[in-house]
């Protein structure tokens, strides 16, 4: 017998959007419930362990709640997130969860039930009412889908895409013009089971493989970077190691129909997902050393806490919206450095998330060559920044319903783009947001008024949440609000090249929030190329001579880097990250 219950805004998943979505919608006031699969929140960032999230790492794109829960993970390592150098940004998959927890526990509106999963959806005529889980019903007004891959769009008999589109469809350069092998043999792109290993200096527990085992599945893993780079590739702070691999590694995309197809061939999935990272670890034991074993970082539930609670998906079942995100909306404009700003049918500008990463598919074992996206600013690559549309998140005709996770209204080509964890817990906010000002006025997501949400989102009082993209624009600046209302006002004064005019002389002195103990060094710049700078260091003295690749995230300090000159001494503050080889600055003296 299940317990009944009705709220204003039912959240289904505690994913990396669906947690978002809860919190946006609580901390408006509203009357919330959240139902998660798993004990713990975060679905990417945490349950699935991948906590070295990739995307929105400039600070002009650290805002919302992304923006909120780095800030949090920051203060609880001041010793700083930079040990990895697939990210700037790692951290403790139990350290996220309680700040999630905590945030949510917080929240008195916000009811939090785990260990549920959705059943059936409750429809009256189109519109969604409710859902049904093992334990309990649910009436809301207002459903939002943060599931890791869509459940409530089958479920509601919602249209909805899953897999490959052809060129023809959307017109996108980099999509396949008729269906080839690779369409055939992978859907979607493949899941990776992350599991977290440790270096215990002497021997191990032995890691015992999989009965399948075969080491032909991981040879050359690591033989482009080598074992010691691929080691440190998603290094926390507390020295354990994540491993997310993609090249013949944990990346498993045998049969991937079978996440959709059932229960029962999808725990068939999954099961050889789990003995394929398992496989690898071994691997990884037998080749680097048997002081290399698991770490103690999740619960017991798999009887092994080194793995993740679930595969991290890269993608899902994906909504047919009113608004479809396609590989031309992530793209740069033809001579500059931003996508353009998304515009609904009427022409009206509907951004309401900003996503910066590269297109980044996943088919083990293949290549796929995608149009470029990427760039170079403030020393490193980076990826052009895009913006994401409100229309994406609604249904074409259901109502009641929004979605906030990996199953936005996406081609599966610009899905690589768009799934990133940044990202997706910006969107989960947008969402929660929208179902909020829904339940106060009275009206679908359908009717919802775009400028009313964006105001909502700019002027947020605990996590305001950037819409235009700007470089020069972090969210500490004391203009950042005008000019963020300003181009939503006048879209087409916006730049090519995503910075706004720099009126005042004063802008490269701002001095952005410290929150980490950085230390000094002085040296002899070289700029090797025009977006490319190194620092041989003369201080501190058990340095001296090391040459170190010099970045930062601060656009104040990009522009200081442009103007400094080849061979001149500076004196800056940063933080030393060994894994990438690169040196963050977070201050700069030129004279």
């Amino acid at each position: 017998m299940f317990q009944e219950l009705t709220t204003e805004i039912l959240v289904v998943g505690g994913g990396t959007g669906g947690t978002a979505a809860a919190l946006q919608a609580a901390r408006r006031g509203h009357r919330s419930i959240l139902v998660s699969e798993y004990e713990w929140l975060g679905g990417m960032l945490v349950t699935a362990g991948v906590c070295a999230p990739d995307g929105n790492e400039l600070a002009a794109w650290q805002t919302g709640i992304w923006g909120q829960f780095l800030h949090s993970l920051q203060q609880k390592y001041p010793q700083g997130l930079d040990y990895s150098w697939v990210s700037l940004f790692t951290y403790h998959p139990h350290l996220g969860a309680d700040i999630l927890a905590e945030w949510v526990q917080n929240l008195p509106n916000l009811h939090w039930i785990d260990k549920q999963i959705p059943l059936e959806v409750q429809k009256t005529g189109n519109r969604i009412t409710g859902v049904r889980f093992a334990d309990y019903l649910i009436h809301a007004e207002i459903t939002i889908d943060g599931t890791e891959l869509g459940d409530l769009l089958p479920l509601a008999d919602v249209p909805h895409r899953w897999g490959w589109e052809m060129q023809a469809e959307f017109n996108e350069p980099s999509a396949p013009i008729t269906p080839n092998d690779l369409t055939k043999r992978y859907c979607v792109q493949a899941p990776t089971w992350v599991f977290f290993l440790q270096d215990f200096g002497e021997t191990a527990k032995t890691i015992i493989p999989p009965t399948n085992y075969n080491p032909e599945h991981y040879a050359r893993a690591w033989e482009a970077c080598g074992s010691e780079k691929f080691l440190s590739y998603g290094g926390l702070p507390t020295g354990e190691m994540m491993i997310n691999w993609p090249h013949q590694g944990n990346d498993y995309g045998v049969g991937l129909e079978r996440l959709v197809a059932g229960e029962s061939a999808k725990k068939e999935f999954l099961s050889e997902s789990l003995n394929h990272s398992l496989g690898f670890a071994h691997y990884i034991q037998t080749e680097l050393g048997n002081n290399y074993g698991f770490a103690d970082i999740f619960p017991h539930r798999l009887g092994n806490s080194a793995f993740a609670f679930h595969p991290y998906y890269r993608e899902s079942r994906r909504l047919q919206g009113q608004q479809t995100v396609t590989e031309r909306d992530i793209l740069p404009i033809p001579g500059g450095t931003v996508a353009s700003l998304v515009t609904n049918s009427q022409g009206r500008m509907n951004s309401i998330a900003i996503g910066n990463y590269v297109n980044d598919h996943h088919y083990p074992g293949v290549e796929f060559p995608l149009e470029a996206k990427s760039l170079q600013w403030g020393g490193r690559w980076t990826g052009t920044p895009f913006t994401i549309p409100y229309d994406c998140l609604v249904p074409i005709d259901a109502e009641g319903l929004l979605v906030c996770e990996k199953n936005i209204s996406v081609s599966h080509i610009a899905n690589g783009a768009t799934r990133l964890q940044p990202l997706v817990m910006n969107i989960g906010q947008a969402a929660g947001m929208a179902a909020s000002l829904c339940v106060e006025n009275k009206h679908q997501p359908q009717d919802l008024d775009i400028k009313e949400l964006q105001e909502a989102l700019l002027s947020d009082t605990i996590a305001p949440s950037a819409i235009i993209p700007l470089f020069n624009l972090p969210p500490y600046h004391p203009q950042w609000l005008y000019w963020q209302r300003y181009y939503l006002e006048y879209p087409e004064t916006y730049s090519n090249h995503g910075y706004y005019p720099s009126l005042l002389k004063t802008d490269s002195l701002i001095v952005q929030p410290q929150t980490n103990n950085y230390e000094q060094y002085i040296g002899v710049f070289q700029k090797t190329s025009t977006e490319s700078y190194h620092l041989t260091l003369t201080f501190p003295a058990s340095q001296v001579g090391e040459v170190w690749q010099l970045i930062t995230v601060h656009s104040h300090i990009y522009e200081q880097l442009k103007t400094c000159q080849d061979q001149q001494m500076i004196t800056i503050c940063g933080k030393c990250n060994f894994a990438g080889e690169w040196l963050q600055v977070e201050s700069l003296q030129n004279k």
